[in-house]
């Protein structure tokens, strides 16, 4: 019943950010690359210990952008190893997350498992005592927390924020055209996972671009933050690069990223920004 309430409460809050926020266009227009833009390649992230108490028994994590032991937003990815379960924990700080690879269940410790395949997302409140488990050859999500720093906390030090967790399989992610209208098989689409997109308002987005698709992203905010989840879009900056799932561009200020997507396979990109930003498809 716990996960069935989570699943939801995603659907309904996606639908209510859904029908306010219809700042995002799909158009054609030409626009110049992002000079502010930054690239790192799932191949270039530095791995370490996310737990170094547990030793060989801890997941791995590569920072995507800022310092988990900082006080500065953060993003990093989380790997885990084939059968991989946390003792009963909790986190000073909450975090969103969302499968990149593999399974992985997090909830309560007694919950019946619920387990998430790629491009699933969940939110775990700062207090909340939950576990963690994957399976699959090789498990990666990403992780996200809007302040540092991020530890580890036994049982006895839980507490109640107020805040309560959210668990959505990719299969119940609700995909909309930019104006909140269902989505046309040959559209980006576009699913909405919190906040608000006006300008100055944080909020993270999925973006789904189909297969075949050429143009670009136009980012209004002060900040764009994007994550691959699945599918290998091509990424024209100084150079065209190839971005396979887990891999991060980003940006500072209005900027626009081409981007394109495979011939035979769609791409789904995780958005975090704090305002507008625009799809634009290019002129054939």
């Amino acid at each position: 019943m716990k996960v069935l309430m989570r699943v939801l409460t995603i659907l309904i809050l996606v639908s209510i950010v859904a029908v306010g926020c219809t700042s995002i266009q799909v158009a054609s227009n030409n626009t110049t690359k992002a000079a502010s833009a930054k690239v790192l390649l799932a191949s270039e992230v530095q791995w370490e210990k996310l737990n170094p108490a547990r030793g060989d028994k801890s997941p791995q994590a590569g920072t995507l952008w800022g310092d988990r032991m900082g006080t500065v937003p953060t993003g990093f990815l989380a790997k885990f190893v084939d059968g991989f379960s946390s003792p009963p924990h909790l986190h000073n700080a909450t975090y969103r997350a969302v499968v990149i690879s593999g399974l992985i269940h997090n909830d309560d410790p007694d919950a019946v498992p619920m387990w998430m395949s790629k491009g699933s997302f969940w939110t775990q409140p700062k207090g909340e005592v939950h576990i963690t488990a994957a399976k699959g050859k090789t498990t990666v999500a990403l992780v996200e927390i809007d302040k540092g720093p991020y530890l580890v906390l036994p049982p006895e030090k839980a507490f109640d924020s107020g805040e309560r967790p959210i668990n959505v399989d990719a299969s119940n992610i609700m995909w909309v055209d930019p104006h909140g209208m269902s989505a046309s098989a040959n559209s980006p689409k576009l699913a909405y996972l919190l906040g608000n997109l006006q300008d100055g308002q944080s909020n993270g987005t999925f973006v789904k671009l189909p297969a075949g698709f050429k143009g670009e992203i136009r980012s209004y905010g002060s900040i764009f933050r994007a994550v691959v989840i699945t599918g290998e879009p091509q990424y024209f900056g100084t150079n065209t690069q190839t971005l396979e799932p887990g891999s991060y561009f980003s940006s500072k200020g209005e900027s626009v990223h081409q981007i394109s997507s495979n011939a035979g396979k769609e791409s789904i990109i995780y958005v975090r920004t704090n305002g507008r930003y625009k799809i634009t498809a290019s002129e054939k």
